[in-house]
């Protein structure tokens, strides 16, 4: 049964603020971290400074205590502020610009934050930052793939730091991660071990870190007391003076309480965070498993009602809302335009000892997705083949509310692919999934993204012998005429080669990437909290984390499958056309070949019918994607893998690729994830997860599959249990992830004309969830275009 809307007045307020606050840059970080730099930089090693700098952001940044909160701290000065992070991106004051009069995705920016970064931030960081040392150190070839679409590159606006929080941080105190840093730091052997000066200066970086967050509690402690002396109304005076008394006690010592371990983990959030603009968002990971035995104890003790532990998720809940993912500029913009920063709660799963880890506020948090209604944070539900049907059922009707979310993971799969990967059964159970779908070992592991692969534009390399068509460059390898092939496996072998020599150029680019970020950006704070950085000694981008994975994210798979179905089909089996009449198609963008689009639409096997023509292409697009990424390895000892998941780059790379064999025109979006090409699935929902269970998912780090209903298919208890045996289904076949639009096209296509109307429409796009009216009008139309399935 639904819960129907329980909001009270104080999270109503809190809610409100947070949607009708316009989004704001705000300049206070970058002044910070410029005079922390200005004062230590060359006089101090670099995670000394680095550490340093974020003692000092720590103890003079805005506190700002918003009124009626019961959890507190912003990264920004107030809700829906963003601060820049000038090190790793130095804006142009011409960005300024464009960021506060865009349309999307917008920043107001004032004149004094202008004149500030022109006088102050400019003239100190330019030239210094990592983007602008990233585009220095890389090779022409690097250059010219990257600005011909192949492929992007995720490190050059943001840091990395995708990563989880465990259940440490609610075990432990900061004091106690400062007494467990000072006894390595004792152990340090100057004589034998030649890297002590190294692990001295990270030990100490950290110590100093743990000293911040705990001033910044308390900065937040004393400002409590400050709004309690002046307040005077009696219950918010006493809610204050117990947010004092919170902030005096976490992180400094473990959380005793259920709002303890909420205020804890939120001030780690901000640390990491504020620290370095992590890509993705710190995220909580497990929550409801961690939060348990606080509400377990407290409930049965009587000193926490369910009521009162939902209003304090609620207000957690906003916490996350209001912190806007900083601003982008260019193609980094264009692969992920949104404010979403990609914090994704998992609820469910398993426990540590594998058993069924579904509990009480398991249910609560569904409840706070249902009535909350907001973007962030992300959700998802983990669901085990020892999850009770009951949990997946009150999922279902979460998402039959049309938001999006939460989206839906194989919890058994995600364990098998992070066994594969050679974690250990326990650091496996404890792990699950975070960003849009990828999965990891939390509190232990960095898996970082690197960047998306353009399959599709590799092909049309491929097919013009090197030569990217819509410049006439040349940026692949010579690797043949493609009017010579007399098979699809000639075309195939070729393509392979092409793809060898793109991830080539784009690794050698991540290892000079990774070896910056280790050398001149260390994460001293993000480094207490993830296994084994203190043990080791080593920073979490100097791959201190116990283990480390490098993914590469392919996008198109739908659309790269049916345009080699169709030149199978039309080229060499049924000798429609010839090659070099394809080219001349595809040249002329249909104009003059409408007939031959068509047949190309709807007389080609596609990808997402269970039809084994296309899929064992499918198959074997896949197979040179992870024989060509998988294994290799990283400057710190990581190892590349491959997901699938487009975030919204599946809009970009289209746009930089001409016309396809599929009969798609030149300019319009690929295919995203692991879907079918938006339309081509026209034998419903069963045939769309039975093709895309033939991948072997389970080789992947994550792979993201979107279906779209419309609300009547899901009317009902006939209707939630029709899906919850669609995602069993699938996932007895190893699939990774589902997630569900639950509308209509003409809804949609009503928004597009009248957005007015619509300003809480929530749709789901990849990985996540976003406004409709936040969406350009590609990507807008690319999720009407996706096949609506009146039926299961």
């Amino acid at each position: 049964m639904t819960t129907g809307v329980s909001v009270n007045d104080r999270v109503t307020k809190l809610k409100e603020q947070s949607l009708n606050t316009v989004p704001r840059l705000s300049i206070e970080r970058a002044r910070l971290i410029t005079e922390a730099y200005q004062k230590y930089a060359g006089k101090v090693s670099i995670p000394v400074l680095r550490a340093l700098a974020f003692k000092h952001l720590m103890e003079n940044k805005t506190i700002c205590i918003n009124e009626g909160e019961l959890i507190v701290g912003e990264r920004g000065t107030g809700p829906q502020e963003a601060p820049t992070y000038p090190e790793l991106c130095c804006h142009t004051v011409e960005d300024f610009e464009i960021i506060d009069q865009r349309d999307k995705i917008f920043f107001r920016v004032d004149e004094e934050t202008k004149r500030i970064q022109k006088d102050e931030i400019i003239p100190f960081w330019q030239g210094k930052a990592i983007r602008d040392l990233i585009f220095a150190q890389m090779t022409p070839a690097w250059q010219d793939s990257y600005e011909a679409g192949i492929f992007t590159e995720f490190m050059e606006q943001r840091s990395p730091g995708h990563t989880v929080a465990d259940g440490k941080i609610y075990q432990y105190g900061f004091l106690d991660f400062k007494n467990r840093i000072e006894r390595k730091l004792q152990e340090l052997d100057f004589h034998q071990d030649p890297l002590s000066y190294d692990k001295q200066e990270q030990l100490t970086a950290m110590a100093i870190c743990c000293e911040a967050i705990i001033a910044f509690a308390n900065r937040h402690a004393a400002k409590a007391k400050e709004l309690a002396g002046k307040e005077q109304e009696p219950v918010r005076k006493r809610e204050l003076e117990e947010i004092a008394d919170i902030c005096s006690h976490v992180p400094a010592y473990a959380p005793r309480t259920f709002r303890e371990a909420l205020q804890a983990y939120w001030f780690v959030h901000l640390g990491v965070i504020t620290e370095l603009n992590t890509w993705d968002s710190f995220c909580p990971g497990k929550l409801d498993i961690h939060l348990y035995p606080f509400y377990e104890k407290e409930t049965q003790a009587g000193t926490l009602t369910r009521e009162a532990a939902k209003e304090l998720l609620q207000c957690f809940w906003v916490k996350f809302n209001n912190q806007p993912a900083p601003p982008k500029v260019g193609i980094t913009l264009q692969e992920s335009g949104t404010y979403t920063d990609f914090c994704n709660i998992n609820i469910g799963g398993i426990k540590p000892d594998g058993t069924n880890g579904v509990n009480d506020v398991s249910y609560l948090l569904l409840d706070i997705i249902e009535e909350m209604r907001i973007l962030q944070p992300s959700t998802n539900v983990q669901i085990s083949r020892k999850n009770p049907d009951q949990f997946v059922i009150r999922a279902a009707e979460v998402i039959r509310e049309g938001m999006g979310f939460p989206s839906v993971f194989n919890t058994d799969a995600v364990l098998e692919e992070l066994l594969r990967q050679g974690k250990s059964l326990e650091d496996a159970r404890g792990g699950g999934t975070s960003g849009c779908v990828e999965v990891g070992c939390f509190g232990k592991e960095a898996y970082i993204l690197t960047g998306y692969l353009n399959l599709v534009k590799i092909l049309e390399i491929t097919l013009h012998n090197g030569v990217d068509s819509r410049t006439g460059k040349k940026i692949g390898i010579e690797t043949g005429d493609a009017t010579t092939f007399a098979s699809l496996d000639e075309l195939l072998a070729a393509f392979k080669e092409q793809v060898k020599h793109f991830v080539d150029i784009k690794i050698r680019g991540n290892n000079v990437i990774e070896r910056l970020y280790a050398q001149y950006m260390p994460a001293p704070f993000m480094s207490i909290i993830i296994d084994d950085c203190i043990e080791t000694a080593k920073d979490y981008n100097a791959g201190g984390a116990r283990y480390n994975s490098r993914y590469i994210q392919g996008v198109g798979i739908g659309s790269i499958t049916d345009c080699l179905a169709a030149i199978e089909y039309h080229v060499y089996d049924h000798k429609k056309l010839s090659m070099g009449e394809l080219l001349d198609v595809l040249q002329a963008d249909f104009q003059g070949y409408e007939k031959v689009r068509q047949q190309f639409l709807h007389k080609t096997p596609k990808y997402g019918n269970d039809d084994d023509y296309a899929d064992n292409i499918m198959l074997k697009v896949f197979e040179i994607f992870h024989d060509v990424v998988n294994g290799r390895k990283t400057p710190n000892g990581g190892t590349y893998r491959i997901e699938m998941l487009p975030t919204t780059c599946h809009v970009y790379f289209g746009s930089v690729i001409g016309a396809t064999p599929d009969g798609r025109h030149a300019g319009r979006p690929l295919s995203e994830g692991i879907s079918p090409v938006q339309g081509a699935d026209t034998n419903g929902p069963t045939a769309v997860i039975k093709s895309a269970a033939k991948m072997d998912q389970l080789r992947t780090g994550g792979a993201l599959l979107n279906q779209k209903f419309t609300p009547q298919v899901v009317q009902g208890e006939e209707g939630l249990r029709k899906l919850k045996d669609l995602i069993r289904a699938y996932f007895k076949m190893d699939g990774h992830h589902i997630q569900f639009n639950i509308v209509d096209a003409d809804t949609l296509r009503d928004a597009q004309k009248n957005p007015e109307n619509y300003n809480n429409l929530i749709v789901r796009v990849a990985g996540y969830s976003d406004y409709f009216n936040n969406l350009t009008k590609s990507l807008q139309d690319e999720i009407i275009d996706r096949t609506e399935h009146t039926g299961f």
